[in-house]
């Protein structure tokens, strides 16, 4: 919700809220498939090890597709292309759930996605530009908030699921979910306005812009700060923390809860003060997790730091998302795509990075440790976008405000 100068808050179009429906799909499926592995490997006669590269393969996807896809898709029609999407997240469900053969499985979730990358970059933008720039953090805060929401809900229920009835019955039911999304996609996002031809060179054009750039990559060091840390959160709660490994779940429904809290905090206070609340949200994620490093020994400690990893570290994000689409200007596709890959760069480094230093003598501490240095840089290239005064300039992500309303309104349909 916006401010008015003499009215309460506008609030967000409801389209918001059918596309975070979508981003909770999309985050079930990302994150489901770790509570599955043991059951994929046996079934599929493959070492977990192996199993495991399902995931680095959606990781990989995510990585090189959304930007990619972003440009494949530049001359779709929008409502168009968010249908397709999830028409094709459906399918890969299906192909994944009816397949004996781990090629094919892996190869499905390639597919799938390179349809959730599509669907966040469109989704994205559709969302901002409905919601007006005013309320651009907010709208990409419901959006997180679908994807986390998946983690403190749809995983849980999915590995669930997938107990009872075996690995592929998540896939069955994200096939069915996802296809009637596609009508509801359908139903409720209106056909696109008429607007200017997209231009592939001025897309690519936007990424001279030096504050786009640091963007991306205080993104990129803020994501793969924090998930390098919950990567490995389970041996820091059992091993050092000491806490019993039946409690660790409740522990993981705390940090979401967190997360959700800090996305929504985040949205309302990034369109008012966005390089404010980057900075402060950057600097207390470095004071958890250096907290987290030193007194993680206590199970209390560890438990309310957690929690508040979760809150202070996802505050940024959806700040971050709009700040990206506002210094695209006119162009946003490609940068919304860059949007999604560059936080799946800092994960894929970051965990990367923590796996070898939990190894190390430092054992469980090395992964908060290295979080912490992580998220310490991130002040570096927000500091410079400080220096730069880089959101004194900028009052539109994409758009005028009177057109947004006109073209994804449901100027008569909106949530609080």
């Amino acid at each position: 919700m916006s401010p008015t100068p003499d009215g309460p808050p506008r609030k967000l179009p409801f389209v918001v809220l059918v596309l975070s429906a979508g981003t909770f799909l999309m985050g079930t499926t990302e994150f489901v498939i770790a509570g599955l592995l043991p059951e994929i490997a046996g079934d599929l006669n493959v070492s977990v090890s192996q199993a495991g590269l399902l995931i680095t393969a959606f990781a990989a996807g995510m990585i090189v597709g959304a930007p990619a896809m972003a440009i494949a898709t530049l001359h779709l029609p929008r409502r168009s292309t968010l249908i397709l999407a999830l028409v094709v997240f459906s399918l890969g469900h299906l192909a994944a759930a009816l397949s004996s053969s781990f090629a094919l499985v892996l190869a499905a979730r390639v597919v799938t996605a390179l349809a959730t990358g599509t669907f966040w970059c469109v989704g994205a933008i559709v969302a901002t530009t409905a919601a007006g720039p005013a309320a651009t953090s907010r709208a990409l805060s419901m959006l997180l908030g679908g994807l986390t929401v998946a983690t403190v809900a749809g995983v849980p229920l999915g590995a669930w699921l997938g107990q009872l009835s075996g690995w592929r019955g998540p896939f069955w039911v994200l096939a069915a979910l996802s296809a009637s999304a596609a009508a509801v996609v359908g139903r409720f996002i209106p056909a696109d306005e008429r607007r200017e031809a997209p231009s592939v060179r001025a897309e690519f054009a936007v990424l001279r812009d030096v504050r786009v750039w640091l963007t991306l990559t205080a993104m990129t060091l803020l994501m793969g700060g924090v998930l390098a840390t919950y990567t490995y959160v389970s041996p820091l709660l059992t091993e050092r923390a000491g806490i019993p490994a039946g409690a660790v779940p409740m522990v993981l429904i705390g940090y979401g809860l967190g997360a959700l809290l800090g996305t929504t905090v985040g949205g309302r206070l990034g369109d008012r003060h966005p390089l404010a609340t980057l900075i402060t949200s950057a600097a207390t994620t470095t004071l958890v997790l250096l907290l987290l490093t030193l007194l993680s020994p206590s199970p209390v400690a560890a438990v309310i730091l957690v929690t508040l990893l979760g809150m202070t570290g996802f505050a940024a994000t959806p700040v971050l998302g709009a700040l990206a689409l506002r210094f695209s200007i006119s162009a946003p596709n490609l940068v919304s795509g860059l949007s999604g890959s560059a936080p799946n760069v800092g994960i894929a480094i970051g965990s990367w990075t923590a796996g070898i230093a939990l190894t190390s003598p430092l054992e469980q501490a090395g992964p908060p440790l290295v979080g912490t240095v992580a998220v310490a840089l991130t002040l570096l290239p927000l500091t410079a976008l400080a220096l730069m005064r880089a959101t004194r300039s900028e009052t539109s992500p994409h758009q005028p405000r009177a057109a947004a309303d006109q073209t994804i309104g449901g100027g008569n349909r909106h949530i609080g």
